[in-house]
């Protein structure tokens, strides 16, 4: 007859030792190895296998380590922790060390009984992570099964990288280009919604009849929407018909998916306003459609906005957790390395005088056609200002460009109306703050009205075609001084340019120009999403591969790199060689690299603008300016509404039509025609800007005070360890692992380690998460502090790959104490040492809990682990016992001289003895931490009061003493006899 065995207790099987899941049943347990994780849980058939109860052996007193091995021991058994008895059940298990700021959107979602959040926070600060940490913690809570992520379809490879490699999430991509495989695979009547829990959708994609159908009838019980600003449209029509029309598919897709009440949803908007009120009131009636009538000008409104709305920036999170945040101390602060400034300088330059020539033949040549198709009508009259303006933006960005513009068709010349003039057109010649179709947009556009280029034009392109190279092309030989000077200076820049054939011009023109040691490559709209990705990867990789730190990157891109892509790690400097025509874009070229995770304190930016090319000054003067001098006043950037851009680029187009390329540029802010809409312009940016302002103020974030959030940061320390301690444990344990560390103390940090005469077991294991290259060759591997790192780094927090491998060898190593070469960590020692008085014993005590949490879906049984230290002075049998600080403190105490061998094997002997003797306290202790987590998780939830109703902590008994530690105060006279060293 087969035993029962409940959850959380031990048992041996197939040669090691297993922690029972509430899973199991009497003729199959659910096992998982101690210490182990979720990837390492086995179904065990105790009538085909050996199973017995087990408990957790007893030190050994001949085993002794020295003053490092409580601590060394611990923090390894805290970082191996994937399973935390806390109410956040998922961070233990995360491969990404959350800012303290990222786990405000995830405490006010566990307020809610069905979430509904609009995360609108700065570009950089971490929505991604923070709709990760969200995802995740409801799917280990059971409070969702399945989810789906909308986004553009340039960021689903990014979404789905993220999703998988910092929260262990694997999602299928579903896109135009992978849905008929995905059909392929699924049976009869079967929705490929239900076959894949955890999906990536492309939001065009999605929005189409059919499948929207599909989504709805099967969406799953969260969704995340990415960029969510552009899946709702304002309720005026001046926004454009075509971008009215793809928003508002897009918006009633997410009003469908709303409108079920139990359904959890993240928006995620880095621009909710944009300064359309209305486009904002559509957006909050998404979350709850109460909020979009709600009337914000009332506390009691702004209130009910705040349980839904979180909404900083850059300077609100920067310093966290401080005084100044209403915290009695400094001591939780924490501070966020985003780059304190942007250093910028616009760069002019002056076209050689063949380029001149070029572009004032075209300036005539667009003037003379402007004029005629005026006469011929509305539809005609269209059609030629959109191929001027294609035509005049070719020109102004490349040789390459105009060449291939001046013989090719214009989209808009297949209209049939002046209206359809205006959708084909519009597009492809602005730089819309809104438009996030992107794909595409890099193209070079059209200026030829027929499908045969009349001889004007392409007598312009075969001119064009002469000018390539820096003798002519004046712009591309400033643009080489410019990069020479930040290559030389250790920046890796991105060029980032308007067409796909200028950058493919400005690769092929820099190759070899800027140094041996400058690995240079171009990614365009010609790749697929994941190919692009692959090719940024690409140049790291080769980069890094020549293991010179002197080796630069130089990334050639057009704008279908300008949204959504984080590039910080890789890059740090941005050059815009064609200036865009709305400052927005640059913000979002800019925010790739100026985001956190940047290791430069000052990112450089660059813009160059022709001097005397007749657009670039005059749309710099009027729109760039303004844009800066706004940002400058507020601390934030304000989008430029799409029609104040393109009012202002139309009059300067007008302009030097009317005027040519020589005109005086103040001749065009005198002209009357244009005063009127400049003043207006004016007014409607200055407005935009106020009501953002005033918005940041009156949305700000008041929902969970700074105290709440340093109340569960605390918690989480203690349970899972902070940053200097994992910090000192690997430089610890490297060092005792025979690994060769070279600590420049310099302040940051960081530190290198080679790890050649590592033992086997550590070598194989790094290798898996470095790369085996690094490890064979025993090249340097940099451990940095900052979660940013390149390929072949590690990062010091306790979720990266390297830092778990360390800690895993460390603790196997404690444990057993046959294991072959060095070992770090031991589970018994006895220190002769100042800090104590009094002799003192320290305990490593691991506890087990099983946990009931209930939610929407049911109650879920959980076991869980801690890790405690227990401190007592005297003998087991009249233990005096220390509080949790001084025990703690312990761990710091060093050995003020040597202890006798045999008294230390004496003195530990005693105390294992007297272990059964502190087995009431042990226990005592245990249950009044299950009462600790059951209030932590009550607190967490103190606002839905139905999900923290029927929870319960018990723990399982009995808890594991992984480690002894005596503490002995020196003799009187301190002894120096030779032992076993403290």
């Amino acid at each position: 007859m087969s035993l029962t065995y409940t959850a959380g207790s031990l048992v041996a099987a197939r040669g090691r030792e297993w922690v029972v899941l509430p899973e199991s049943a009497p003729d199959m347990l659910v096992l998982r190895p101690l210490g182990g994780s979720e990837d390492d849980i086995a179904a065990v058939f105790p009538a085909f296998e050996d199973v017995r109860p087990a408990e957790f052996a007893a030190p050994s007193p001949a085993d002794l380590g020295d003053q490092r091995a409580a601590g060394l021991l611990r923090t390894a058994l805290r970082i191996g922790f994937r399973s935390g008895a806390g109410p956040f059940r998922s961070l233990a298990s995360i491969a990404v060390e959350p800012r303290a700021y990222q786990l405000v959107p995830l405490l006010m979602a566990l307020r809610q009984r069905t979430v509904r959040l609009l995360i609108s926070d700065d570009v950089g600060i971490g929505k991604t992570v923070e709709a990760g940490l969200i995802a995740k913690e409801l799917l280990a809570q059971g409070e969702a099964r399945r989810l789906a992520v909308l986004c553009s379809p340039a960021l689903a490879e990014q979404w789905q990288g993220e999703l998988r490699e910092k929260f262990g999430i694997d999602a299928e991509l579903v896109l135009a280009s992978t849905v008929s495989r995905l059909e392929r695979g699924l049976e009869l009547g079967q929705s490929l919604f239900d076959k894949h829990p955890f999906t990536i959708i492309s939001t065009d994609f999605i929005k189409s009849t059919r499948h929207r159908e599909d989504f709805v009838r099967h969406c799953p019980d969260l969704v995340i929407v990415d960029e969510a600003h552009s899946c709702v449209a304002a309720d005026d029509p001046a926004q454009g018909a075509a971008s009215s029309a793809t928003n508002q598919l897009r918006y009633e897709l997410l009003r469908r998916v709303s409108a079920d009440a139990d359904r959890h949803l993240l928006l995620l908007t880095a621009t909710p306003h944009s300064g359309k009120e209305s486009a904002f009131r559509n957006l909050l009636g998404l979350v709850r459609p109460e909020l979009a009538t709600l009337d914000l000008e009332t506390p009691a409104g702004r209130a009910k906005l705040a349980e839904h709305f979180v909404a900083r920036k850059r300077a609100d999170v920067r310093d966290y957790l401080t005084k100044e945040d209403g915290l009695a101390d400094d001591s939780l602060a924490e501070r966020t390395a985003f780059p304190s400034d942007r250093w910028t300088k616009d760069e002019p330059y002056k076209l050689t005088p063949a380029y001149r020539a070029l572009l004032d033949d075209a300036i005539a040549y667009a003037a003379d056609r402007v004029e005629a198709a005026g006469e011929q009508g509305k539809r005609e009259a269209r059609i030629a200002w959109w191929s001027v303006i294609a035509l005049l933006r070719s020109m102004v960005s490349s040789p390459a460009a105009a060449a291939q513009t001046l013989k090719t068709r214009s989209e808009s010349a297949t209209a049939r109306t002046a209206h359809e003039a205006d959708v084909l057109g519009a597009p492809v010649a602005a730089d819309s703050a809104d438009n996030d179709r992107l794909e595409g947009m890099d193209v070079a556009p059209g200026a030829a009205e027929s499908e045969d280029a009349g001889a004007r034009l392409l007598e312009l392109a075969q001119r064009a075609a002469q000018l390539v190279g820096p003798a002519e092309d004046a712009k591309l030989k400033a643009l080489t001084r410019h990069l020479k000077n930040l290559v030389a200076e250790g920046y890796h820049p991105i060029v980032f340019c308007r067409y796909i054939p200028t950058a493919e011009y400005l690769a092929e023109q820099l190759d070899g120009k800027l140094g041996r040691k400058t690995k240079i490559a171009a990614v365009t709209g010609t790749l697929s999403p994941q190919q692009r990705l692959e090719r940024i990867e690409q140049l790291a990789a080769e980069a890094a591969e020549d293991g010179d730190p002197a080796v630069r990157r130089v990334l050639i891109a057009t704008d279908c790199l300008s949204e959504g892509v984080n590039l910080q790690h890789h890059f740090d400097a941005v050059v815009h060689y064609d200036l865009a025509w709305n400052p927005t874009r640059h913000d979002q070229r800019e925010g790739r690299v100026d985001r956190y995770g940047q290791k430069r304190d000052q990112v450089r930016v660059i813009t160059m603008f022709g001097d005397d090319n007749g657009i670039d000054g005059k749309v710099l003067e009027v729109l760039f300016k303004k844009h800066r001098q706004i940002k400058k006043d507020l601390g934030i950037s304000v989008s430029v509404p799409d029609e104040t851009a393109s009012g202002v680029t139309d009059a300067v187009v007008e302009w030097l039509l009317l005027h040519g390329r020589q005109g005086s540029q103040e001749s065009l802010f005198e002209m009357d025609t244009h005063q009127e809409s400049f003043d207006r312009i004016e007014r409607e940016w200055n407005s935009a800007a106020e009501r953002e302002k005033t918005s940041r103020s009156k949305y700000a974030q008041r929902a969970i005070h700074p105290e709440e959030v340093a109340r569960e940061v605390t918690a989480v320390r203690a349970a899972l360890g902070g940053a200097e301690e994992v910090h000192g444990f690997a430089l610890e344990a490297l060092r005792d692992l025979e690994a060769l560390v070279r600590d420049p103390r310099d302040g940051s940090g960081d530190f290198t380690a080679q790890v050649g005469g590592t033992p086997a077991g550590l070598r194989d294991a790094l290798a898996a998460t470095l790369g085996n290259r690094l490890v064979e060759e025993d090249r340097e591997i940099p451990f940095r502090t900052t979660p940013a790192i390149g390929r072949g780094e590690a990062a010091l927090v306790r979720t990266d790959p390297a830092i778990g491998a360390i800690a895993s060898y460390v603790l196997d190593s404690a444990l057993d104490v046959n294991a072959v070469g060095p070992r770090p960590a031991r589970r018994c020692g006895v220190v002769t040492t100042d800090a104590v008085t009094t002799r003192t014993t320290l305990l490593l005590v691991r506890y087990r809990f099983h946990l009931t949490l209930p939610s929407r879906t049911g109650e879920r049984q959980v076991v869980a682990e801690d890790a405690r230290l227990l401190a007592y002075e005297g003998m087991p049998a009249r233990a005096r016992w220390l509080d949790d600080e001084a025990a703690t403190a312990l761990l710091g105490a060093r050995a003020s001289a040597n202890t006798h061998e045999q008294t230390a094997r004496n003195a530990i002997s005693r105390t294992l003895d007297g272990l059964p003797e502190l087995a009431g306290h042990l226990t005592e202790y245990g249950t009044g931490l299950a009462a600790e987590l059951d209030a932590s998780h009550r607190r967490v939830r103190k606002a839905n009061e139905e999900i923290v109703r029927g929870l319960k902590v018990v723990p399982q008994e009995p808890a594991d003493v992984l480690g002894v530690y005596v503490y002995l105060p020196p003799a009187a006279p301190a002894s120096t006899v030779s032992g076993a060293e403290a």
